[in-house]
């Protein structure tokens, strides 16, 4: 399955169809360009073999459930998101906390956007260990929120907004698909 990798070009390009050069483009829209990982310099392991000798960098081998969390999650389409709990309810096993760690050690982003992820209540959720945004920012003094401020960033470049609190704006930019 290919991974999606997004090309950013300016609205008014976008809109009429034409290459268009802009010194300062404000707004942006993503455009889907199906990738192969291969072509990624990527190597996601596929069979079953590989699967079972991979070591992650840190030298750690990836369990099945991981496996099923990163095979989900590719499926998850640009500019859409889906939830810890939706993920887990798809598999048929584990829990948001487990999905969450899964995400939190994984390997293979962006070609695995973990970022497309968020919360059941439809607040931002975590990124790279951290939870929340600003004033709610959660995880002590190591939580800056800096962390979910680019992931909303990396949401916002694929046409997925939050508000100031850190909560979906268009729900039915939720994307929920059954193992």
């Amino acid at each position: 399955m290919p991974a999606i990798r997004t090309q950013l070009r300016s609205t008014k390009a976008a809109i009429h169809g034409r290459e268009t050069t802009t010194e300062r483009a404000s707004t942006l829209v993503v455009v889907d360009e199906m990738q192969n990982l291969a072509d990624c310099n990527m190597h996601y392991p596929l069979s079953e073999k590989d699967r079972n000798t991979f070591k992650t960098h840190d030298g750690k081998r990836v369990t099945p459930h991981q496996w099923a969390v990163y095979d989900f999650t590719r499926a998850i389409p640009c500019g859409r998101v889906t939830t810890y709990k939706n993920i887990c309810v798809a598999l048929g096993q584990g829990s948001p906390r487990s999905v969450g760690s899964a995400l939190r050690n994984n390997p293979f982003a962006p070609f695995v956007p973990c970022h497309r992820i968020i919360a059941s209540n439809l607040y931002i959720g975590g990124f790279f260990g951290e939870w929340g945004t600003g004033a709610n920012a959660r995880g002590g003094q190591k939580n800056t929120g800096l962390q979910c401020n680019r992931k909303m960033e990396m949401l916002a470049k694929e046409g997925v907004t939050f508000s100031a609190e850190g909560y979906l704006e268009d729900e039915s930019l939720l994307w929920i698909r059954r193992g």
